[in-house]
């Protein structure tokens, strides 16, 4: 009797894996059609189309491309690095507040702050207007001022927004290091300045690096920036490439080669971890020892955390509500409300959608524990790390051939046309989020299910329970809260996202990010300051929810 009862349980297992396995690579597969597309251009024949692009503007773009990466991982390095290291081992006026206050730039994609900045200081902005009325200028004859709409002004704009990625994982790095290393340090006669340099830093190297990939692979996709700054990079040239000269197997190409050095930045952030090991003995959650500042030390740690808070979020966030109060009429139209609706109906159904195919791949790969299975799911999260615009491209060319097979099959066989079916719909932009963003989500509900004990998975089996009950009942209440957390990041990014939106979206159908960039596009950031407020106030939402689980977790 027992041996039957085993034979059938190995038999539902072996089924259930069947089950999961098809399932789950059903969904790689759909998820990886975009990327796929893309590697598969690389052996298209374009002519003499991707010969002038090499010969022209390909070196162009990697200057351009190369220096961003420089210049931003530099300074946020730098920023990040800084910060995180001042409010979490030190004490000064604020730092509490500002321990959570310097993940606010977050909120903020880097296009709004390039907008804001440049109608702010350009010749007739309103520092510049201030400073002719104060000294009696009459012209730019008169005075010297730093132009922003350059490639140092869009390394500028990157750096006060991305800089978060690296202070939030250098300050847990921080947060979990041993106090018996630290203190063990400073009996050797290491000051704090010594500490940080010999004990810290190193410690945190994977952080910093881990911190610094994802920044560097937000600089390369960013499309917004560069392009209103008249910076050429593989963003700008994809999509002049494509909609300038009409040449749809070049623009793939070029996000090829883009899709090319981000996977050299996954590689060497991974290679980066794995080249050392750092272990550390003693209580990870006991609070860390504080160095209290005062006196001149602790006004220039005030001033090193708060510029980049300021110039990052408060300057453009109270400008921003200055502009879209003082001119309501203009900003808060019924325009505004149609396509603030737009981006709500998008967001929504896109961070349903991603939470629940989040949810079967994390269970799948629960179910069943087999490299091939982790693989698929891996596969099927991987197009965070890729820019929209590569996404993009890698969904209009299938979609389009696609539309074309359906309309000449339906004309042959019933003489009828139906034109384009998917290309240029929500359904193509929406499934374009979900392969941008569906990693997000898995990140988020894996997390949640791993805290979750196998035995309730056979307890709830002995009772009973099929699989998909067990995943309903059982486990969805108990992470509950790691759902809302990727409805929420998922329905943030989709907010902010730009160039996959900008790319795919249907005719006559913008969003809040689309309308931001037209205004702008047009020089008029009056009326593009409710609809990019509105995308940082729904962005400050998840910020303030990281730093509470923070907090919280490290009761701190």
């Amino acid at each position: 009797m027992l041996s039957i009862i085993i034979q059938s349980t190995q038999q539902v297992r072996q089924t259930l894996f069947n089950y999961w396995t098809i399932g789950v690579f059903l969904v790689a597969l759909l998820i990886a059609i975009p990327i796929l597309f893309i590697v598969a251009s690389v052996f298209a024949d374009t002519g003499e189309i991707w010969q002038h692009l090499a010969t022209t503007v390909l070196p162009e773009y990697l200057k351009n491309s190369f220096t961003l990466m420089v210049g931003v991982g530099f300074g946020v390095s730098i920023i990040g690095v800084g910060t995180a290291w001042l409010v979490t081992m030190c004490r000064f006026p604020g730092s509490r507040i500002l321990e959570w206050a310097l993940l606010l730039p977050l909120a903020a994609p880097a296009y709004l702050l390039a907008y804001t900045y440049t109608h702010l200081l350009d010749f007739f902005g309103p520092v510049q207007t201030g400073l002719r009325s104060l000294f009696g200028w009459v012209s730019v004859n008169d005075y010297w001022f730093p132009e922003v709409r350059n490639i140092w002004g869009a390394i500028a704009m990157l750096i006060l927004v991305l800089y978060p990625y690296v202070y939030l994982l250098v300050r847990v790095a921080f947060l979990e290091q041993a106090t018996g290393t630290l203190e063990a340090s400073r009996c050797l006669g290491c000051n704090p300045w010594k500490s940080f340099f010999t004990v810290a830093l190193p410690l945190a190297r994977p952080a910093i690096a881990s911190g610094v990939a994802l920044v560097l692979m937000e600089t390369l996709g960013d499309f917004g920036t560069v392009q209103y700054f008249g910076v050429t990079t593989f963003t700008t040239g994809i999509y002049r490439t494509w909609f300038g000269m009409g040449e749809r197997l070049a623009a793939a190409q070029l996000a090829a080669v883009l899709m090319f050095f981000v996977a050299i930045l996954i590689l060497l952030e991974r290679l980066s971890r794995s080249q050392a090991r750092y272990y550390q003995a003693g209580s990870t959650y006991q609070s860390p020892p504080k160095h209290q500042l005062s006196g001149m030390r602790a006004i220039f740690s005030l001033l090193v955390c708060i510029i980049p808070l300021t110039f990052g979020f408060i300057v453009p966030a109270v400008y921003l509500s200055y502009l879209t109060v003082a001119n309501a009429e203009y900003t808060l139209n019924k325009s505004f409300w149609e396509i603030a609706q737009n981006s709500l109906i998008l967001a929504s159904i896109t961070a349903f959608l991603g939470s629940a195919i989040a949810l079967f791949l994390a269970y799948g790969k629960r179910q069943g524990k087999s490299g091939l299975l982790n693989f698929g799911v891996r596969m099927s999260a991987m197009g965070y790390a890729i820019p929209g615009t590569v996404i993009a491209v890698g969904i209009l060319i299938p979609v389009t051939r696609l539309d074309k097979i359906i309309d000449n099959w339906m004309r042959s066989t019933f003489d009828v046309s139906v034109g384009l079916i998917l290309s240029g719909t929500i359904t193509a932009l929406i499934f374009a989020y979900l392969v941008r963003f569906l990693a997000v989500s898995f990140n988020a509900v894996e997390s949640s299910l791993e805290k979750i004990k196998p035995s309730l998975d056979e307890a709830s089996r002995s009772l009973g329970h099929t699989v998909s009950s067990t995943l309903l009942r059982v486990h969805t209440p108990l992470m509950w809260g790691g759902i809302l957390t990727a409805v929420m990041l998922v329905f943030v990014d989709v907010m902010k996202e730009l160039p996959a939106t900008l790319l795919i979206r249907p005719f006559n159908f913008d969003t809040l990010a689309v309308q931001v960039y037209q205004y702008a596009s047009d020089e008029r950031l009056i009326e593009a300051a409710a609809p990019a407020l509105t995308i940082i106030l729904v962005g400050i939402i998840p910020v303030i929810f990281l730093s509470f689980r923070i907090a919280q977790s490290r009761n701190y």
